[in-house]
């Protein structure tokens, strides 16, 4: 019986921390928004935006670093319309 104990022990801590980590990111203390912000990954690569022209030709808008770029995608492949110096607009201008 004695493994039996152990085996019950083990998981009861396990639940324990699961719990204590699941009450903690409810409260913002843990997970990537309780980092410093010198510690939190920074994106280089974010899509801001997609237009659909059809049902299989779009347009994407994606920031990379401090670029702006417009991508056309089509059944044939992938097209760079334009590249040019990314500036924030609207709520993202203000920060």
């Amino acid at each position: 019986m004695n493994w039996i104990e152990q085996m019950l022990t083990a998981a009861a801590v396990i639940a324990l921390a699961a719990g204590l980590a699941a009450w903690l990111r409810r409260k913002g203390l843990a997970g990537p928004a309780a980092l410093p912000a010198g510690w939190r990954k920074t994106r280089c690569l974010e899509s801001m935006d997609r237009l659909a022209l059809g049902p299989q030709h779009s347009l994407h808008l994606v920031r990379l670093g401090g670029r702006a770029i417009l991508v056309g995608r089509s059944p044939s492949g992938l097209t760079l319309l334009e590249s040019v110096e990314w500036r924030p607009s609207g709520p993202e201008a203000a920060q």
